[in-house]
């Protein structure tokens, strides 16, 4: 499983990336329509992620543009926004759902397919303007209250157990520095008290793991999109965070996590 150390910025990864990671699946029969996609996108609320750093704002608005371009394409398929923060099982922001459809087109002749495809189209771009503008006003709202003094990224999978529920495909976008920060006995606090090396982080994902077993979270998608420039030095940037993650997703999913 490949997961980088040091994210590429998110502007130099064209809709290519996001068109090859989320494109139809192996087993997906031809002819017969895909399963709905659900996205969850979770935004960092904490103090440690700055959205109106330019490089941050810049990175995040073109990864939603991406996210919204390549995921919202059928009837059905539904966007989640959740922000990260002391309270991330409760912190739902906005959820949205694809109502735009084609209809009749099985037995419609070659110009009346074009004319309803047509249709389809610019039905589902006003949606995803919808869909990217309400997204944008999501990510830079501002958390000024005591629940920015936590990050809790734990409180995220039951939220995505929740929603492999459904048999959707489930594509999970992280933006976030996942710097784990819960008080209290049982709990993680990377700020204080880190991984120091890539044995440490494993050993403590894998004991974190066994408290999710009871959820089945699938096999989901998973990407972390960072706020750190591809110069970040290690001390900010701690790859032993990031082996953490990579860690929990595998023991809990068998799923690799992407990151930007």
């Amino acid at each position: 499983m490949r997961f980088p150390l040091a994210p590429a910025p998110v502007f130099f990864v064209s809709l290519a990336w996001l068109a090859t990671a989320c494109g139809p699946t192996a087993e997906q029969t031809p002819g017969t329509p895909p399963a709905p996609i659900h996205t969850l996108v979770f935004l960092d609320k904490t103090q440690s992620v700055n959205v109106n750093q330019a490089f941050v704002q810049e990175k995040y608005r073109q990864a939603l543009g991406d996210i919204v371009e390549q995921n919202m394409t059928n009837k059905g398929d539904k966007l989640e926004v959740y922000f990260i923060h002391e309270n991330t099982s409760k912190a739902k922001a906005l959820s949205l759902t694809v109502r735009s459809e084609k209809e009749g087109i099985q037995n419609a002749n070659a110009t009346d397919q074009e004319a309803i495809e047509t249709a389809f189209q610019l039905s589902l771009q006003r949606e995803k303007g919808i869909f990217l503008r309400q997204s944008l006003v999501k990510l830079n709202q501002q958390n000024t209250g005591s629940s920015n003094q936590a990050t809790d990224i734990w409180a995220s999978l039951p939220i995505i157990a929740k929603a492999a529920e459904s048999g959707a495909e489930v594509r999970v976008y992280y933006f976030s520095d996942m710097i784990e920060s819960v008080k209290g006995a049982d709990r993680r606090d990377f700020h204080t008290t880190p991984p120091t090396d890539d044995a440490q982080a494993k050993g403590w994902a894998q004991t974190d793991s066994k408290k999710f077993e009871q959820y089945a979270i699938g096999a989901p998608q998973v990407t972390v999109v960072s706020p750190f420039e591809a110069t970040a030095s290690t001390k900010e940037n701690n790859p032993h965070v990031t082996h953490y993650w990579q860690t929990l997703f595998q023991e809990l999913a068998g799923v690799s996590v992407e990151e930007l």
